[in-house]
């Protein structure tokens, strides 16, 4: 039984897990579906009431009713590479491709509907209040005067985008920045802005989500750094990432989450308060791991390969302890 791992080509992230998977004697198959039709095939038949599937690339044969499972890392848009790319031909490639992984009892880490629903940040938000979450007092609007109101509540403010961009994904990255006490909102009637209470926080915390098992990490904040540094992944302290225990009620929050989101992975970003609160950032369905790992030490690859190893169904446990491991 193989494992399949949709990424782009040059994926660190993903190179971790591969190794452990090779260690543990896993066959894996990587490909970016952007090479469909240039370098990776699909063919799939469905006869006299059964189904015979296989994928190609670099050289390798995969039958996809030998899928034991499949991780959407950071896949391309199907075709994207092809010689006459086009989004039609995008179209056609990701129904046949994501249609036909869909039939097979392949367990998703994490299924594409899944995946594209997670990433819609007022849903986040939403799906975090409603699991007991503490989410900072936010507004998404494009009425001037909203925003207006919003700043006279909540004098000290961050924007962020909606949908959200890694800093290693320029142009469309931007960084989570202090609105100026005397902004001008005028701008807000021209595009969709989120406005959010700053947390003046004295920790960062990444907490990552694998199946049933819970990874958290703390970056204390640098006391000397300029006021107007509020993004994490932009802070050039080098302070770095240590473990840390995860609360029994944000455990039992996040859980609680990625049931009702259907994932099986999560990167959830909170920042801890003066009083120890961990207020709920987002939850990124793809986010990177390795920074954290490196700095921590915590095996985050190592439980992603056995999730995608294992055969038998998920289970959840109701407790977790400070490394992520399931108590009994």
């Amino acid at each position: 039984m193989t494992v399949l791992i949709l990424t782009c080509e040059e994926d660190v992230t993903a190179d971790m897990v591969v190794v452990h998977l090779n260690a543990a004697g896993v066959p894996v198959v990587r490909l970016d579906p952007a090479d469909l039709t240039d370098g990776v095939a699909l063919s799939g038949e469905y006869v006299h009431g059964a189904f015979r599937g296989h994928l190609s690339s670099a050289g390798r044969l995969v039958t996809l009713d030998g899928l034991r499972s499949v991780w959407v890392r950071r896949p391309g848009a199907p075709a994207a590479r092809a010689p006459h790319a086009s989004a039609w031909l995008t179209e056609e490639s990701a129904q046949a491709l994501y249609g036909m992984l869909r039939g097979t009892g392949a367990r998703w880490m994490n299924h594409p509907d899944a995946f594209r629903r997670a990433r819609y940040k007022p849903w986040q938000l939403h799906l975090a209040q409603r699991r007991g979450l503490p989410v900072p007092a936010t507004l998404i609007t494009t009425f001037p005067q909203a925003a207006r109101e919003f700043a006279e509540r909540y004098p000290d403010l961050v924007v962020k985008p909606v949908s959200g961009a890694h800093p290693q994904d320029p142009p469309r990255a931007v960084p989570t920045s202090r609105v100026a006490p005397d902004a001008d909102f005028s701008a807000v009637a021209y595009g969709p802005t989120l406005l959010q209470r700053r947390i003046a926080k004295r920790a960062d915390i990444r907490l990552t989500a694998v199946g049933e098992r819970l990874l958290a990490a703390r970056k204390p904040a640098d006391p000397q750094a300029h006021p107007d540094l509020v993004d994490v992944r932009y802070d050039p302290s080098g302070t770095p990432w240590q473990p840390v225990e995860v609360p029994p009620r944000v455990a039992q929050a996040v859980h609680g989450y990625l049931r009702e989101a259907q994932l099986a992975y999560g990167a959830f970003d909170f920042a801890e308060d003066a009083d120890g609160t961990w207020w709920f950032l987002e939850c990124n369905q793809s986010g990177q791991f390795g920074f954290v790992e490196v700095d921590t030490g915590q095996p985050i690859a190592r439980t992603i390969a056995e999730w995608l190893g294992r055969t038998e169904p998920d289970r959840r446990p109701q407790h977790v302890d400070c490394t992520g491991l399931t108590l009994p």
